[in-house]
This record gives structure tokens, C-alpha cells and sequence, in this order.
């Protein structure tokens, strides 16, 4: 915004203007010019609570914040019974979503299988433990052409959950995602995403708040079927 100012010739004093020149002058080539950062939309994250996700039939239990809400995907919950525990943990205030899906080992799902014209059919094949888990980690590749980082770690509850979490630096898609399993019942996988268009610097308070509600439900999570 520019401000201006009249003054008549007649009440600017020489004295005036020559010292106004003088500390102008001096101001300028003696101080430093520091850029503004770009800044953001302040958030008010909501306080932390939790509250118990239990359902009769599912394989699994866990806690989770009672400021998300678990959603049932209709493309996995109106008539397809083949993958019956899959829910998403959705954030409205913060326009996240953490996609939860189950398998169980040896059981069978749809997967999708490249056809020889480089196309790819569904198809019914069986669960199998080692082949998730590379799923898991193509999965958590795909975001390799954006990621600056891809970093996983291997991790034990004192729960007995046994699992790998993934942290995906840069402007992925996905910047956290992890896996569980006992190997040989249950497989129990997460990924965090959210509905703007990825930029690392400006969702990071967002990333940071939600890694410790995910921190929370890993460390809470039960299998209930053993």
C-alpha cells in the first residue's frame, strides 16, 4: 500500500529535508534486507482424546481420536463381502484420512493381475503373507518420483504387534504409511492421505499432529481372533 503526503514548499525546511536525507541514506546502505517467509493459515488443532474402536466381528480393536470419524467405504462394505474390515479413520477438520485395510492371511481377495498387453484384470488369488508385505513396500515406492525420502522402521508394541512404518519425505501423496501382522492369521495395513494437493512445507503441522494419533493407534492395536 503506498502513503502519500503533501506538503507545501513553503513549510518544508531545508534543515528537515537534509536530515531526512541523511539518515535515509545512511539506513539504507548499512542495513540488511531479509525476505518474508511465505506464511500459512493458522490451524487450531483439537484437544486430544481417545475412544475405542470395538466391533463385533472384526479381527482387530484399537483406539483413535474422537475427533475422527471411521467410515465404512462403500466400495469394499455394500454388497463386496471380500474385504469386510476395511474402514477409513476420516479427519474433517484437518481434510485427512487414514486408509485401514485387512486381509487375512491365506484368505482370498481381488487382485489386480498385468495382463500381457500391459493391462491389468482382477483377479481371485489367495493372501500370502510374503507377498503383502512386498506389496506393502511397492506400495510405499510408487511415491519414489516425488519423495525426497523414503525411510522404514521395523517396530514391536508392547502389545505384541510386530510391524514396519514408513515415513515419506517431500511432496508425496503419502508421507506416512505402516504395516501390521502376526504372519500367519492377520494382516493389518495404514496410509495417511489428504484431499489438497500435496506441499510438504505447508501440511507438515498437519503430518506432525495426526503422528501421534497413528503413534497412539498402533500402540493400542489388539488382535482379537488369536
Amino acid at each position: 500500500m503506498r502513503y502519500k503526503t503533501a506538503m507545501k514548499k513553503q513549510n518544508f525546511y531545508p534543515f528537515y529535508f537534509l536530515l531526512f536525507t541523511f539518515y535515509f541514506l545512511h539506513s539504507a546502505c548499512n542495513s540488511t534486507y531479509t525476505s518474508k517467509k511465505t506464511g500459512y493459515y493458522k490451524i487450531d488443532f483439537p484437544e486430544r482424546k481417545y475412544t475405542v474402536f470395538q466391533k463385533e466381528g472384526f479381527p482387530y480393536t484399537f483406539e483413535y481420536p474422537v475427533y475422527a470419524q471411521v467410515v465404512k467405504d462403500s466400495t469394499y462394505f455394500d454388497q463386496d463381502l471380500q474385504n469386510p474390515y476395511w474402514i477409513n479413520l476420516d479427519f474433517p477438520q484437518l481434510g485427512g484420512r487414514i486408509f485401514l485395510s485387512y486381509k487375512a492371511v491365506g484368505g482370498k481377495s481381488t487382485y489386480k493381475v498385468k495382463q500381457a498387453d500391459g493391462s491389468y484384470k482382477d483377479s481371485l488369488g489367495t493372501n500370502v503373507f510374503d507377498l503383502m508385505v512386498n506389496d506393502a513396500f511397492k506400495l510405499t515406492s510408487k511415491n519414489e518420483s516425488v519423495a525426497s525420502s523414503i525411510k522404514d522402521s521395523l517396530f514391536h508394541t508392547q502389545n505384541g504387534i510386530t510391524g514396519v512404518f514408513f515415513r515419506v519425505g517431500g511432496n508425496a501423496a503419502t508421507a506416512k504409511q505402516f504395516f501390521m501382522s502376526d504372519t500367519t492369521k492377520n494382516f493389518f495395513r495404514g496410509a495417511l492421505y489428504f484431499d489438497v494437493t500435496p506441499n510438504a512445507d505447508s501440511l507438515r503441522p498437519v503430518v506432525d499432529f495426526l503422528q501421534k494419533d497413528i503413534d497412539h493407534l498402533i500402540n493400542t492395536f489388539k488382535w482379537t481372533n488369536k
